[in-house]
């Protein structure tokens, strides 16, 4: 089993995919399905962001459930969680505030899925709020006008012919009072505590790095993902030569894997999504290893050796091209723009 360390790959991915002609195009994703997240975010007077999340469905003819979200902040969104229902296309949309704190990132991860008469299907989209500027001012409460109608006198109560008792004049108290003390100035004058000014540029934190193996045995062929717990969501779509799809999901502070029962010419396709973009892959080949024929079946071991080496190292280095351009993508600086 070979490990690949995720800043060795990335430049060495990037520049194979670039010399694939024909390879790495722009198209609809293998799985048209996906949540369309969009946020509109303004400034609150203490530094925060208030962010309005929207969430429609791609899809027309089948409505879909939330499975999953997640923000970088951690702060909870109104309305848009788990077990949400994802009215069809052009019957509505799931809508959800969230206030982040000073410094964090305004991104929503959201994973929908499609359950359908035979078979389900599932996608996860990463959206970025967009910035407008302040958020604007409450609207003071109006002043009633006054009216130019009289208003009807109050009625003058009549007089009795009744005397009233005089009210009592008090009697002075002889026991003077103590003035109050005025308070003392103080010499010494008090330095005004500085205000901190707010910078329009949140700092976006780091993310982590995750790691990918791929294991070749006698009967199976496997991918494997270990995300950490402060690396970002994206997914891997996998499609055989049989047209059998699985997808792989990167689960912050998991270890995710799928594997392929193999046999004499399984090919497995890669793809990946990059922000609105496609990225194909080169297919992996399932190579039979040697011992398989000497007893070695029933499962066998990873393939190792130099003479697998080159395969596994080449069928790793483009599983983890589409991840590397992701989670590059995703490290650029915040910026809003007006």
């Amino acid at each position: 089993m070979n490990r690949l360390n995720f800043r060795r790959v990335a430049a060495a991915a990037a520049g194979a995919l670039i010399g694939l002609a024909g390879v790495a195009v722009v198209a609809a994703p293998a799985s048209a399905h996906h949540p369309i997240i969009k946020g509109v975010g303004c400034k609150l007077a203490n530094g925060d962001v208030k962010v309005e999340w929207t969430v429609s469905n791609s899809e027309s003819r089948w409505v879909a459930e939330v499975d999953a979200v997640y923000t970088p902040s951690r702060t909870p969104v109104t309305n848009i969680v788990v077990g949400a229902v994802l009215p069809k296309a052009g019957e509505g949309s799931l809508v959800g505030e969230q206030i982040v704190p000073r410094g964090k990132a305004a991104h929503l991860t959201v994973k929908a899925v499609w359950k359908k008469d035979r078979h389900t299907v599932s996608n996860t989209q990463t959206g970025k709020a967009r910035y407008i500027g302040k958020c604007a001012e409450p609207e003071p409460t109006p002043t009633p006008t006054p009216t130019d109608e009289p208003t009807e006198p109050t009625p003058t109560p009549t007089p009795t012919d009744e005397p009233t008792e005089p009210t009592p004049t008090p009697t002075p108290s002889d026991e003077p009072t103590e003035p109050t003390p005025t308070p003392t100035p103080s010499d010494e004058p008090t330095e005004p505590t500085p205000t901190p000014t707010p910078t329009d540029e949140p700092v976006v934190p780091e993310p982590g790095e995750p790691t990918f193996e791929l294991t070749e045995t006698c009967d199976e062929l496997t991918f494997l993902i270990n995300n950490p717990a402060d690396g970002i969501p994206f997914s891997i779509t996998l499609t055989s030569e049989k047209g059998t799809t699985q997808t792989l999901e990167a689960v912050p502070g998991e270890t995710t894997s799928v594997t392929f029962d193999a046999y004499p010419g399984l090919v497995v396709t890669p793809t990946f999504t990059v922000e609105d973009e496609t990225v194909e892959g080169e297919p992996v080949a399932w190579e039979q290893p040697e011992d398989c024929g000497n007893g070695g079946g029933g499962g066998g071991l990873p393939v190792t050796g130099a003479a697998t080496g080159g395969i596994i190292a080449g069928a790793g280095v483009l599983l983890a091209a589409g991840a590397a351009l992701f989670v590059v993508t995703r490290r650029r600086r915040l910026r809003f723009t007006a």
